[in-house]
Order: structure tokens, then sequence, then C-alpha cells
């Protein structure tokens, strides 16, 4: 989520602070226990429907006890035993400061910190994905049975499209794919929330996980316009299939309890105060089932900054008409009274958010008495946070993660016994604060790069290099002089949040300051080609490093957790084979001439416009998305056969096709819920390792049309796989393609439709054509 400067922790000595001066840890809060006064009305009757009991709970309060419920801090009604709420936890990739609802203070000091989203997100692997989000939701229920947590609403995950490289909350993202990103949000959101892999509706939320920002928000402070009172303007068509399809699969798929509205307009109305997006689309068409929240002040800030509405109560009334259940902040509560008294909204607006906020709440069990005890969750507690299983999952989700970018030298990987002495230089080597990324809690434990290696080579002299990730202050001569008299040289270099936050979004794709003078001063002077390692949240253009043969191989290991040091080394010196791929295009410096404003995917030949994401962007590229090398060989090929090895296009007889000048199509929506359902087929590829180390590798799966005209993208990711094998080891992989998903295309009115003729599936080079016609 975002926060107003009021609410940003923007240092780590001021959340320190925030840590220490925090309550003491107390019992968990929770109604319709023995002794509370309500235990026999019909809100705690555990065998009811949870909206039934909320709306019976909600019909019992006073207008000014409802309005009290409207923030994120919820106060309690003592009269019905109804304990203070709030709504406002962080767990974006662990549990964290930010938030008011968690404390770190009692028998829980730390947390399992895992890898930043975009690294996690280059492993490619949905079961890694829902084992960190029910890690997380794990963590959370036992700080909450341990009395450290107010609330166990989690605004997390953030699945909005990385859409431009320079956004400072890029690095929070699963990358620039929206089924990527969709794909992790069904993953994460079963995972924190307590729901199996595969999907179901829990009896008891472990947690409840939100989804934000929607919509078409990717814009922090970029040439003087700010992610408040910034206007959107999107095209139906960029809405249908980019911008929305991750909210959707979180909604509909993952069963998320909550999606989050962006500060942003989009098309002119705020998206907090669209019942359009809240209301028809949220509701109606994807069936949420849970609540709606605000980014943090978006409502105050509709009409202090945007200007949308005359008045404090006209602006709570139309947020809460348009389909806003919840408001970070107190304006809602500040002016939601005199609202109801000038007849701005009515009573029954409230009761409706009311009850969708309730039901949740009923849904974690908070109104079933202790929850200490009782199955499924009741036994969590100090024991079960920092686990040696979370550790592990930690390291393994940085390790994989981790992609080889270059390896030209074939320098790596290393042999341990071969190091006799190295050379540590970087800024980024011995900082335990980047490893984190944002929206990060206090590690349990945590190791650097620098320490990482310190673990493989006895000699090591470390120089940080940098004064800073802005390298204003350079010691270029005392790095040049460590790497001449060191055997091995390796350079941790790269970005901090100093240069990419919520809040601030970057100007440049280059290094900061002089660190690319460092490097190629160093990579100069070494005996033996360097190893660059770049820590960073989104891409930089290092086009100086491809192309200098002193620089032998580069790693990106993003913002990689608690356990990123010891990933790191595992990687370099063989113990681990990379096996990320990037989930994100990396452009060149040139692409900063490209306005952040302009939200259009799709390019426009016309005014030399280049397009975004590896759909639709066809100019020179730093490194693709999908790009990532390993130090096995793998190959893969699509196998013909199977059970279904194509749709049963036969569906279609008798369904109109409509035609244009260039194209003919099927309308999905004429297809049907059931008819999709009988298109999805199985597509199966064969990968093999041929060695010579054991690894994982991801097998991409893409869709191509005959051409990208109409506005069709040039390729879209389907599906992916990731697979261990052995050296030697050859496995088949199924891949599952729905056709109505994945086949189809966005018309400029945002309408999905399957063009009749040629498609092809494509894994590498190898493609197969599937013919749609009935």
């Amino acid at each position: 989520m975002g926060t107003s400067s009021r609410h940003d922790a923007s240092t780590a000595v001021v959340l320190l602070l925030l840590m220490l001066l925090s309550s003491s840890a107390a019992d968990p809060g929770f109604s319709c226990g023995p002794s509370s006064p309500s235990r026999s009305l019909p809100f705690c009757d555990r065998s009811l429907p949870a909206a039934r009991r909320a709306a019976d709970l909600v019909s019992r309060m006073t207008v000014a006890e409802k309005v009290s419920q409207m923030g994120d801090e919820a106060a309690g009604v003592p009269r019905l035993g109804v304990p203070a709420y709030k709504y406002w936890s962080e767990g974006l990739h662990g549990l964290a400061f930010w938030g008011h609802g968690l404390r770190f203070d009692g028998a829980v000091r730390g947390v399992t910190s895992f890898p930043q989203v975009l690294l996690t997100a280059a492993s490619f692997d949905e079961g890694l994905w829902f084992r960190i989000g029910k890690a997380i939701g794990r963590e959370a229920r036992a700080l909450y049975n341990v009395g450290q947590a107010e609330g166990l609403t989690i605004w997390s995950p953030n699945v909005n499209i990385f859409r431009d490289p320079r956004w400072g909350r890029g690095q929070e993202t699963p990358g620039e794919d929206p089924a990527t990103a969709g794909k992790y949000a069904v993953a994460f959101v079963r995972g924190i929330q307590g729901s199996s892999p595969a999907g179901g509706t829990p009896a008891l939320l472990q947690a409840s996980a939100c989804c934000k920002h929607a919509t078409a928000y990717d814009l922090e402070d970029w040439n003087g316009v700010q992610r408040y009172n910034f206007d959107a303007r999107v095209t139906a068509r960029d809405l249908a299939d980019t911008f929305n399809p991750p909210f959707r699969s979180c909604v509909v798929d993952g069963g998320a309890t909550c999606v989050m509205c962006a500060y942003t307009g989009v098309n002119g109305v705020p998206a907090c105060a669209s019942s359009d997006l809240l209301t028809r689309t949220f509701r109606g068409e994807w069936g949420l089932d849970g609540y709606v929240a605000s980014d943090c002040d978006a409502v105050a800030i509709m009409r202090d900054a945007q200007r949308y509405a005359p008045t404090p109560e006209d602006t709570v009334a139309v947020a809460l008409k348009a389909g806003l259940d919840l408001n970070c902040g107190t304006y809602t509560q500040e002016h939601g009274m005199a609202a109801i008294r000038q007849g701005k909204m009515a009573e029954k607006d409230v009761d409706k958010a009311l009850t969708n906020l309730f039901a949740v709440r009923m849904r974690l069990g908070h109104f079933d008495g202790d929850p200490r005890g009782s199955a499924p969750y009741g036994g969590l507690g100090a024991a079960d946070v920092c686990t040696a299983e979370h550790k592990s999952l930690a390291l393994e989700a940085a390790q994989d993660g981790i992609v080889l970018l270059n390896n030209d030298a074939g320098i790596l990987p290393l042999d341990r016994s071969a190091v006799g002495s190295a050379a540590v230089i970087g800024h980024n080597a011995d900082n335990p604060l980047v490893l984190s990324g944002n929206y990060f809690g206090p590690a349990c434990e945590t190791t650097t790069p620098l320490k990482g290696l310190q673990g493989y080579v006895k000699n090591v002299r470390f120089l940080a290099g940098c004064n800073s990730a802005a390298c204003g202050v350079a010691a270029t001569g005392q790095a040049v002089a460590l790497a001449s008299s060191s055997d091995y040289v390796f350079l941790f270099m790269g970005l901090s949040q100093d240069q990419e936050k919520e809040g601030l979004d970057r100007t440049s794709l280059l290094l900061p300051g002089k660190q690319q003078s460092l490097i190629t001063a160093v990579a100069s002077a070494a005996k033996r080609p360097v190893i660059l390692v770049l820590l960073t949240g989104g891409p930089v253009d290092i086009t100086f490093a491809q192309s200098n043969p002193k620089i032998g191989a580069i790693l990106w290991a993003g913002y990689p957790g608690q356990a990123g040091g010891l990933a790191i080394a595992r990687v370099l010196f063989g113990d681990h084979n990379p096996s990320g791929r990037l989930p994100v295009t990396w452009y060149p410096e040139d692409f900063t001439k490209v306005p952040m404003t302009d939200m259009r995917m799709r390019a426009d030949p016309a005014t030399g416009y280049p397009g975004r994401s590896y759909r639709f962007y066809a100019g020179k590229t730093v490194y693709k998305f999908g790009y990532g090398l390993s130090y096995s060989k793998f190959s893969h090929q699509l196998v013909a056969g199977g059970k279904n090895p194509a749709p049963d296009t036969s569906l279609l007889a008798g369904l109109p096709a409509a035609s244009t000048d260039t194209a003919s199509y099927y309308h999905v929506d004429d297809i049907g819920a059931h008819g999709c359902e009988q298109l999805k087929f199985a597509a199966e590829v064969e990968v093999e390792n041929h060695g010579p180390m054991d690894g994982k590798h991801s097998v991409l799966m893409f869709l191509r049309w005959p051409n990208a005209t109409d506005g069709r993208p040039s390729r879209q990711l389907i599906g992916f796989r990731s697979q261990h094998l052995k050296a030697g080891e050859k496995a088949n992989v199924r891949i599952d393609v729905s056709p109505c998903e994945h086949f189809s295309r966005a018309r400029e009115d945002g309408k999905m439709v399957i063009d009749r003729g040629a498609h092809f599936l494509m894994v590498g080079k190898d493609e197969w054509e599937i013919s749609f016609d009935a």
C-alpha cells in the first residue's frame, strides 16, 4: 500500500524508535468468550454464515459506534464486547514495521525476512510463492496469539504492473507481465490466507490478504507529477489486458478478502471514488467476498489534492457510495457523522461497508472466543516464528531468484580451493539494510554478501569504495590498489532506498554517481576478470559492463532478504546452480526520454512512442524479459500427442464470428464460462539437463500470433513451470492452457476476442501451431 508523508517512516532510526516505543504485549483481542456480554447473540453463533453474523452485529451498533469503525484503527464497542481493531498490517515479503497492527517488542522480536518480491518473482515458481505466503501468514497468526498483533488483515501483496523501469515501487511487484503477476497473486494469497495450493475457501482464515493498488498505479513523483494528483489516462484495451488481470486473478482465483484502491485517478475519476471499479468490477464481475480499503489518506486526498468533491462530507459520501468499505486514516471517522446528518449518505451505506468488514473479522475467528488452543491456528506462538524451515525458505527463495546475466569468461562457478585471496568492494557488500528493500520488519538473522563470502574464502579484504549508493565520493585509488593485489575481485554495487522507494521514482537508469567509473577502474586493474553483483530493485543500464572483457560475470541479486549474502556466495561457488529469469525488461538509458505519465502499453510508430514491456516494446534492450543463464545447458521442446494436445474447437460450431477488414474472431463472452472450460487443454514440454550440474529450470511458454497488428502483443507469456533436474535427467512438464484466457486479445473497447486461424505456442525457439476454427 502507499502511505502519505505523515505515515512515512523513512529511516531505520525512526523505525527502531517506533518499535522500542510501542506498547508491551498483551492477550489477543477477541469477542464472544464465556464472559462476553454478547455471547448468546446471533453474531456469536459460529454456525451462522459470516455475513449474517456481521449484519447482526452492525444492527446492534449506534450510528456513532458505526462511524468509529470506518478507519484503519477501529474503536472498540465495550457494551457489545467488541475489542478495538487495527486493520493496517504489512507482509509484503515478511511482516513489517509499516502499519499499526503489529509489534515486535514481546516474545517475538524478529521475523523471517524473505527477498523483496521482484527477486522472488524471478524464480517463476508458484509453489515457492505459495510457501512464502503461508510462512508469512503463519508468523502473523503467531504474533496475534502472543498478543503482539491487533489485527490479522495483511495489506499485501502488491500486484501492480511494473510498467516503467523508473518506478520506485517496482521492486515490490512481481514484474511487468500480467500473467506472472496474476499467478503470483493467486499463490501468495492462498498461502497467506491458509488455503491449499489448489485453492478452496478455508473455514478459518489464517490471515486476510489484500491485493493492492487497483488500478493502473505505477508513478510516485516524476517531473512534478505526484501519485496524489496524477490522473492516469488509460485505454479500455490496456485496462483489460494489462492493468486489471492481476487483480482479477487475485480475487477470482486467489480468493483474496480485500482489494485496495489506489491514490491515482483513472480517466478523470479517483480510483477510490469509482463505482465502476469498486462495485461493478470488484464485487459484480469478480465476486469479491471481503472488503475494499483505500490507500492511506486516499479519501482526504480526493478532496485536498484532487478536488474531486466540494466538501469533506461529500468526499466521504462519494467514496462509500462507490463501494469503499474502509478508509486508511481518520478522514471518514472525522466527517462520517456530518455526512449522515447532512443527508450526503445514509446509515445504510455505512451498514453495508461495516458488514463487509466484520464478515472478514468473523472469518478470522475474532468472534469465536479465545483463539488460543483451538484448531487449526490456536497453537501457534513465538516458537513458530523464524523457524528453521522459514529460514531455509528465505535462503531458497534468494537462491532461486538470483539471475546470472553474464558469464562470458566462464569464470563462474568458482572453485573455493583456488581462491587464495579476495577483494570485496562496494557499498552494498556489508549493508544489512540494503538486503530488505522496503516494507520490512526486524529480520531474525542477516547475512550480508561480505559475510557470505567470508564463509568460503579465508583471506578477504573489504572496501566500501563509495560513500553510499549515490556514490558522490569514490575511493577509486584505494579500490584499484586492493584489486590489483588480490586473486579475485567481487564488486557489490547497485541501488538503495535512497534511489528507489515509495514516494521516489528514478530519473536515470544508469548506476548512480561514480559507480561506473569505479567499476571500470577496478576491472582494469584486477589480475583476472572481476565479478559484478548488482543489488537493485528496478533494472539498470549496464551496457558498459556487458562489453568489458575484464568484467567476467554479472549477477542481479535484487534485494535478497535476510539470507541474501549466503545465497549469493552459494551461487558464486557453485553450491547452487542459478536459475532465475528476469521478470522485467532492462531498458537502455535512452528510455528515460519517454514520459512516465504516458500510460500506453502499445507502441505508436507514427510518433516514435516505443511501447512498454516485452509484449509491446520493440526497441533495444539491455536484457530481455525472461533472460537468465545457468551453469548447465538445458533444452526443451514441445511434445505432440498426449491426452489433450489441442483444444476441441468443434465446440465453437454455431457461434457467430465477427469480422473486420483485418480479422475474424470469436467473442469470449459468446463462448461462455462452460465453453471456455471445455476448451482447456494441457501442453507438455520435454526438458533435459545436459549438465554438468544439477539444477532447476523454469520453462516459459508463450503465445505468438501470426502478426502483431490490431493491437496484438508480439508475444504473451501464458504459463510456466519450474523443474529441478539432475545432470543428464530428462522430464516432461505440463502447462495447462486456457484458450479463453491465453489465446484472447483485447479489442480497442476492452472486449476480449479470440482470432480465428493460427496461434503458435512457443517454448524457446520451438513452436507448435494450433488452428482456432470451428
